[in-house]
C-alpha cells in the first residue's frame, strides 16, 4: 500500500444486537471460501459477491458528554467475511457524515505560539479533536460473552466508582481471572496510515496502577506504534514535506520542530509507525468515500505469535460458533455506538 500523510482512509464498552423479525438470520455471519485474491485497499471488489452481508443496527451510547456530543447516534453496519487456505477477511460499511481525521492537532496561533486543540469532558476524554475508530472484540475465554457479548467485559461506574476504585470513566472493560477478549481496534488516524488495526485484547486487571486502561491492553510487540507529537508545550517533530491537510507524521520522516516554524499553520498531533510483533497481525484499511466508511481486514486464520494463546482468538475449528461484538466511535475517544447482545461468524 502506497503510504501518504494526506491518509486515503482513515474503538468499547457494550456491543449488542436489537431484536427484530428474522433475528436468526442477521446474528450470525457466515464466513465463505474464497477461491480468489482478496485485495485490501479499503475497496469492495469482486470477490466479494460471493459472501452473504450481514446487516447490524447501532444506536445506543454508553454516556453522554457533557462537553457535547456531535458524533452519529446511530448506523448499520454491514459485514461479510471471506476465508481461505491461510486468511480470514472482513468487510465491513457504514455511514458517516463526517470524515474526522483531527487527533489532537497543533495549530499556529496569531502570535505565533502553538496550541494543540482539545475539547476534554468531565470524564477526561474528547469528542470534538479526534479519529474515527471502530471495533471488534472476540471472546476468548470469557464467562457470560457467548450470551451478553461485550457486555460480559463491561463494568459501569456507579457514584464515580467500580468495584470500589475511584474513576472518572462511565465504564472500564476487564475480565474474571484466567480469562481474555481480543480486540481489534481499527483507528483512522494512528493506523491505518500503516495498513493496520492495533491488535489488543483483555485481561482481568483492575489495578489502574498496574494498566492505566484496566483490563485492556496491546498484544505483544517487537516495535513500531503511534506516540503523540508533543514536546512541553510544542510539537516535537515536522514533516518533510507539510500539507496542511495531513494528519499523522510518519516516524521515518520525522523531522525536529524548530523555534519559527512557518511552513504551515497545523501540524499533526501523532507520530507513527507500523507495528512489527504479534499486535501488528491485522492488515486492515478504511477509506471514506461520500459519507461511508468501508474496511477491509485480513488476518491469519490461526497465529503464532508470542502470546497468541491468550491473546488472539484462533479460527482453528470449522465446525465451531465464534461470539463477537462491535461498535463504531465517530470522532470520538471512548463514546461509541454499540448493538446489545451477541453476533456469531460461522465458517460455511
Amino acid at each position: 500500500m502506497k503510504r501518504s500523510t494526506s491518509i486515503i482512509a482513515s474503538t468499547v464498552i457494550a456491543f449488542s444486537i436489537l431484536p427484530f423479525a428474522a433475528q436468526a438470520k442477521t446474528t450470525t455471519l457466515q464466513s465463505v471460501k474464497s477461491m480468489s485474491a482478496v485485495n485490501i485497499d479499503g475497496v469492495a471488489d469482486a470477490a466479494w459477491n460471493k459472501a452473504p452481508g450481514v446487516k447490524v443496527k447501532l444506536k445506543k451510547l454508553p454516556y453522554k458528554p457533557n462537553n457535547g456530543y456531535t458524533g452519529i447516534k446511530k448506523t448499520t453496519v454491514e459485514m461479510k467475511s471471506l476465508y481461505d487456505d491461510q486468511y480470514i477477511y472482513f468487510l465491513m460499511t457504514y455511514k458517516d457524515p463526517t470524515h474526522s481525521m483531527n487527533r489532537f492537532p497543533w495549530m499556529e496561533q496569531e502570535d505565533g505560539s502553538w496550541k494543540q486543540l482539545k475539547n476534554i469532558d468531565d470524564t477526561g476524554h474528547d469528542n470534538t479533536f479526534y479519529e474515527d475508530k471502530f471495533a471488534i472484540l472476540w471472546d476468548i475465554n470469557s464467562d457470560g460473552f457467548a450470551k451478553k457479548g461485550c457486555n460480559a467485559a463491561c463494568h459501569r461506574a456507579s457514584d464515580g466508582e467500580i468495584d470500589g476504585i475511584k474513576t472518572k470513566s462511565p465504564a472500564r472493560k476487564y475480565t474474571k481471572p484466567g480469562q481474555t477478549i481480543d480486540m481489534w481496534h481499527w483507528k483512522g488516524v494512528r493506523t491505518n496510515p500503516n495498513g493496520q488495526q492495533d491488535d489488543q485484547y483483555i485481561d482481568s486487571n483492575k489495578d489502574p496502577k498496574k494498566n492505566k486502561g484496566w483490563g485492556r491492553k496491546g498484544d505483544h510487540k517487537t516495535g513500531g506504534g503511534y506516540v503523540n507529537n508533543v514536546d512541553n508545550k510544542q510539537p516535537k517533530f515536522v514533516a518533510p514535506m507539510p500539507t496542511e491537510d495531513a494528519v499523522v507524521i510518519f516516524d521515518s520522516e520525522k523531522q525536529p520542530f524548530t523555534a519559527g516554524y512557518n511552513k504551515t499553520k497545523r501540524i499533526p498531533g501523532i507520530i507513527t509507525k507500523p507495528f512489527t510483533g504479534s499486535r501488528g497481525d491485522i492488515t486492515t484499511v478504511g477509506v471514506w468515500k461520500d459519507g461511508v466508511w468501508t474496511l477491509e481486514m485480513k488476518r491469519k486464520l490461526v497465529t503464532t505469535g508470542k502470546h497468541a494463546d491468550t491473546q488472539d482468538v484462533q479460527f482453528n475449528d470449522m465446525n465451531k460458533v465464534y461470539p463477537f461484538g462491535i461498535a463504531v466511535f465517530d470522532n470520538s475517544q471512548i463514546n461509541h455506538i454499540f448493538h446489545r447482545g451477541v453476533l456469531n461468524l460461522k465458517f460455511k
